[in-house]
């Protein structure tokens, strides 16, 4: 099953609970840091530093590419945002925070992400503890091939 992520997480609750991280641990609470945790929340995508970055200075946001690195680094400490390393290269990332657990189709032609959800996957991991023996947290499934559209034009191009 295909599915789309919810987009009625609270600014207010993920805001709160990145104070509480900075606050626990001794960070200062910028105002660079609270706009780059929004502008993620408003998205509805997989970006990398660079989408965000360009994004905020076309928006007149005055934020450093080192700023939003170490942002995106407290983020993923504090599980608001998850990272990922799809194609080996450039790490993407991804609001987590209320959205629920899926994994990832990626096309290898332009890197096309198709998020799903199955329940099959679920069980497997519940079984793979029982068996192991192992406490599981979480996981990440990610699928790489050739999605229709990559396969389509292809087959109508020249050669």
């Amino acid at each position: 099953m295909y599915i789309t992520k919810p987009t009625n997480v609270e600014i207010d609750e993920v805001t709160e609970l990145f104070t509480q991280y900075l606050e626990n641990n001794g960070y200062r609470k910028t105002p660079e840091r609270y706009a780059i945790l929004t502008e993620i929340y408003e998205r509805n995508d997989h970006f990398d530093v660079e989408i965000l970055f360009k994004h905020m200075k076309t928006c007149d946001m005055h934020v450093s590419k080192a700023t939003v690195y170490n942002t995106l680094d407290l983020l993923t400490q504090c599980n608001l945002v998850a990272k990922h390393n799809f194609d080996g290269h450039v790490a993407r990332y991804e609001k987590c925070h209320g959205v629920i657990n899926h994994d990832h189709l990626i096309c290898t032609e332009y890197g096309k992400t198709i998020e799903f959800s199955d329940n099959r996957i679920k069980s497997v991991t519940v079984e793979l503890a029982l068996h192991t023996d192992m406490e599981i947290h979480g996981h990440e499934l990610i699928v790489h091939g050739r999605c229709k559209d990559c396969r389509t034009n292809q087959a109508h191009s020249p050669i």
